[in-house]
Parts: structure tokens; C-alpha cells; sequence
């Protein structure tokens, strides 16, 4: 699966380094690279806040190994699904 162009790829990662919940993307750029493509799928599918955010809690949970309460997966999967509504789906050609 094309995740989309590189500039959508890098405004989603960017968004994810702002999220940060580990708190490595100042040293580590690519950390939640990892996420990058399973958010893309669900986003063209047009997964709603819920899913996005159990998505998130899960990755939370059993890949990085933290709690989801601090991180707020919610939060997150609300301004993922925000920003996909503004920028993503007008320069994504698979979400057509």
C-alpha cells in the first residue's frame, strides 16, 4: 500500500512527533513510522474517532508498552481524523 505523497506522509509523521508519548522524537524523527501506514488504511476507509483511537491505545499498549491514560489516544485520534478531513483526502488519491 502507497501510504500517499511524501508531504502527507510527513504531515501525518509530524503529528505523531508531536504526540510523542514516548518522548523520543527530538532524538528519534522515525520512531512512530511504524503507524504511519495502518493509520493511512483506516483514515482511507474512513475510520471514525473510535477506531483511530483504539488503534492508538493498542499501539500504546502493546508495542511501546505504556498506558494509554497518559498519552490520551482520544485526543490524538481526534486531530488525526482533523487533519486528514482538512489536508488528506484532497491530496490522497486513494481515498477518491
Amino acid at each position: 500500500m502507497q501510504p500517499g505523497t511524501p508531504a502527507i506522509e510527513n504531515d501525518l509523521r509530524r503529528l505523531l512527533n508531536e504526540w510523542d508519548p514516548i518522548g523520543v522524537a527530538d532524538d528519534v524523527q522515525d520512531e512512530y513510522d511504524c503507524m504511519l501506514a495502518p493509520l493511512f488504511q483506516r483514515l482511507r476507509v474512513r475510520a471514525d474517532q473510535t477506531e483511530i483511537g483504539d488503534f492508538l491505545r493498542h499501539e500504546l499498549e502493546d508495542h511501546f508498552g505504556l498506558g494509554p491514560l497518559v498519552s490520551q489516544p482520544e485526543a490524538m485520534a481526534a486531530r488525526v481524523i482533523a487533519w486528514w478531513a482538512a489536508v488528506g483526502r484532497a491530496n490522497d488519491p486513494g481515498s477518491m
